[in-house]
């Protein structure tokens, strides 16, 4: 189980270091088995814009991107699809370290020529980045990501890495790390809210659930919801979903994957056609 500190605040006041909360949920019986720094390696990477993007002359693959910096423009070569006009990315200066998208070896960026273009610096992919494995396109970052700040300013984080004992499966989820955080700091906690507005005809009237063995699952409940376009999800879900260790699929599965980590109940989203 991995647990975003930024996440867990939304829940309950950290008022200890990182490494002492860490500290009191170990000898409390929750084990925290590493604390990642999300963002510690991201040296001289910083929040660029798309200013203009053309064909590269000599390669049908490959394109030239004029990113904006804020304080200076730089030119990447770059075979990414999802670019585009005005989009804000992370963009790696030479100097900083980066993992190869194939290899995940670490690499240090280099300016260089590519079939005679000057490629000055990095847009980068998640994979890049170490924040997953996709590398099928450039990470786009919030349209009001600030330009020019300092990736980790943005996108860091830290994250308690749980290994979790069997008896302790009210941990599974943000909210029963919350709980027991609360417990051990004597601070408040913030449960989210649960109001569901409701209306359209019952949903026993459109699906039923059948429990063929009660002593294994003794409930199991449906939600029928019309109207629902698939598509990408907000960008702060799919940023709390990398850095729970989850890869962002569309916004149903995305948000069945969320809810399941912030409150350890599994949740499946079915096509009702």
């Amino acid at each position: 189980m991995r647990v975003p500190l930024s996440w867990l605040r939304e829940y309950v006041d950290l008022v200890l270091p990182a490494e002492e909360l860490a500290h009191r949920l170990t000898m409390a019986g929750v084990e925290i088995e590493a604390i990642e720094q999300i963002g510690r390696d991201w040296g001289q990477v910083y929040v660029g814009q798309v200013a203009v993007l053309r064909q590269h002359p000599n390669a049908d693959r490959l394109l030239l991107a004029e990113l904006d910096l804020a304080d200076r423009r730089l030119q990447a070569v770059t075979g990414a699809p999802n670019l585009r006009v005005g989009a804000r990315v992370p963009v790696a200066l030479p100097g900083a370290t980066l993992r190869d998208g194939h290899t995940g070896e670490p690499f240090v960026v280099q300016a260089a020529t590519l079939r005679g273009e000057r490629s000055e610096c990095v847009a980068c992919s998640e994979k890049e980045l170490g924040l997953g494995d996709d590398h099928s396109g450039i990470l786009l970052l919030d349209a009001d990501a600030p330009l020019g700040r300092p990736l980790a300013d943005v996108l860091g984080d830290t994250v308690l890495v749980l290994k979790l004992s069997p008896n302790r499966a009210d941990c599974l989820g943000v909210l029963g790390v919350a709980r027991e955080v609360a417990a051990l700091t004597d601070q408040p906690l913030r449960e989210p809210p649960r109001d569901v507005e409701e209306d359209g005809p019952p949903a026993d009237g459109c699906t039923r659930v059948d429990i063929l063995d009660p002593d294994l699952c003794p409930r199991y409940t449906a939600r029928v919801i019309a109207g629902v376009r698939v598509g990408a999800s907000p960008r702060w879900l799919q940023d709390r979903l990398r850095l729970a260790g989850m890869r962002p699929i569309n916004n149903i599965v995305d948000v069945t994957n969320y809810v399941m980590l912030e409150l350890g109940q599994p949740l499946h989203a079915f096509d009702y056609d």
